[in-house]
């Protein structure tokens, strides 16, 4: 077994325009004083990163990782879940979406996920240069809007939407496969992999890639009254990044997992900062070390209430503190007997 890499962060939700968080080498100032050994960098954010330059030069991807490593960091994973999400877009968001886009693709679906594509092609070779295991993102969606089934869908609606994610995301799990870095879906409301379901659909429609893995989030599997420890049992083989976010659902006479199309703070299920909300980290922990998880616990903050910089002064410790420093031996070696075939016949009545 191995210990978990930890605790990280993703720099998504704290990067701004102002200091420290307009540039990776005072973000990753502030994050190491809070205590975190490794950043999850959000690729779209030129802030931080030069996704571009990362896939094309190895020497660029070498000094930021000498930087980050003088502050006693490390790169837990590339994120592309903005470029992601753009791999597949069903029509109804196509205005909503269009802003995760370069400007000259704004409005050209077709331009746009040809774009995309590309991104996540650089974002293999970034991730190479960096010598990173696995790489963070989204599926994209094109059956989203028809989740609920009513009115009653056409009959192959779903096995082609399927279908075409899947001849989408071939190509791009096949370009990070030639350099060795596994890809790993969040699963996540919103998208077409949502759920373990929708996961082993998608796998169905890639031949089972092995290079089509999970980004596990408990949060959002309890926004969804999944059972998230279960899921682990279930798809650990494939489980190879993991965000630390909390979350609670409270449902009322009023309003459950649909959330009546409320703001995040009054809708039932709400993300939280870790320790305030339901999660069973301790369950979670001892389930990622029983199977040998060999990724970064990150927390990714998103909670509805507490102020960011609270929230991420407080996920460090909260995150070391559930690290389990997995044994390298059994507890009842003391009292081990050794190693006697004969003896073992003995006991199983075999040597009469």
């Amino acid at each position: 077994m191995r210990t978990i890499k930890g605790p990280g962060i993703f720099l998504a939700q704290f990067a701004g325009d102002a200091a420290p968080f307009d540039s990776l080498e005072q973000i990753a100032d502030w994050a190491a004083g809070l205590g975190y050994k490794g950043v999850q960098i959000p690729s779209w954010d030129a802030r931080l990163f030069d996704l571009a330059r990362a896939a094309e030069s190895k020497t660029y991807c070498d000094d930021i990782a000498g930087m980050l490593a003088e502050k006693g960091l490390a790169v837990t994973e590339l994120s592309t879940h903005l470029q992601g999400q753009l791999v597949a877009v069903h029509p109804s968001y196509d205005a909503q979406f269009d802003a995760f886009a370069v400007e000259a693709v704004r409005g050209n679906p077709t331009a746009r996920q040809a774009w995309a594509v590309e991104q996540l092609k650089l974002a293999a070779r970034a991730s190479a240069h960096l010598g990173l295991a696995a790489h963070a993102t989204f599926s994209g969606a094109l059956a989203w809007p028809y989740l609920y089934p009513w009115p009653q869908r056409p009959a192959g609606l779903v096995e082609d939407a399927f279908a075409e994610l899947g001849r989408r995301w071939r190509p791009i799990l096949d370009a990070f496969d030639e350099v060795g870095v596994d890809l790993a879906f969040e699963i996540h409301p919103g998208e077409d992999l949502h759920d373990g379901v929708t996961f082993e659909r998608f796998l169905a429609e890639v031949g089972d890639h092995p290079r089509a893995n999970i980004l596990y989030d408990p949060s959002h599997f309890l926004l969804q009254q999944l059972d998230y420890l279960a899921f682990l049992d279930i798809y650990h083989d494939r489980v190879k990044c993991f965000h630390v976010k909390d979350a609670e659902f409270r449902p009322s006479g009023r309003s459950g997992v649909y959330g009546g199309y409320q703001g995040w703070v009054d809708r039932p299920g709400r993300f939280r900062s870790l320790g305030d909300g339901q999660i069973d980290f301790a369950g979670i922990f001892s389930k990622m070390a029983q199977y040998d998880f060999a990724g970064w616990a990150v927390l990714e903050w998103e909670c509805a209430l507490k102020h960011p910089e609270a929230g991420a002064a407080e996920g460090a410790p909260f995150i070391a503190r559930h690290i389990i420093p997995v044994t390298d031996h059994a507890f009842d070696d003391f009292a081990a007997s050794g190693s006697d075939r004969a003896l073992n016949a003995r006991l199983m009545g075999l040597d009469a």
